[in-house]
């Protein structure tokens, strides 16, 4: 059985659904700027930043990162240096 008692179960399935609404207001948001007809680098980055912030919160909470100790938060940001280096070193080429 479960170590988690009944509160506690109740406290983590009101977390999922308020990821879950946040995750659909973000999801609106992005077809809303979409429809702005914003400049193409201001487009890029309104789309990019509502992306990071969805991605944050599925790895967060849907991954269980949130609540993962520091070194799980080293490897992600040494993961994160070296997608940078695939972006930035073909452009400098």
């Amino acid at each position: 059985m479960s170590a988690l008692s009944h509160g506690g179960i109740r406290r983590h399935v009101r977390s999922y659904i308020g990821v879950f609404a946040a995750l659909a207001v973000l999801t609106l948001v992005t077809v809303a700027v979409s429809n702005l007809r914003l400049a193409f680098f201001f487009a890029i980055a309104a789309a990019l930043l509502i992306a990071v912030v969805k991605a944050s919160l599925v790895a967060g909470f849907f991954m269980h990162l949130a609540f993962e100790r520091v070194i799980i938060f080293v490897l992600l940001f040494f993961t994160f240096l070296f997608f940078l280096a695939l972006l930035i070193l073909p452009a400098l080429s």
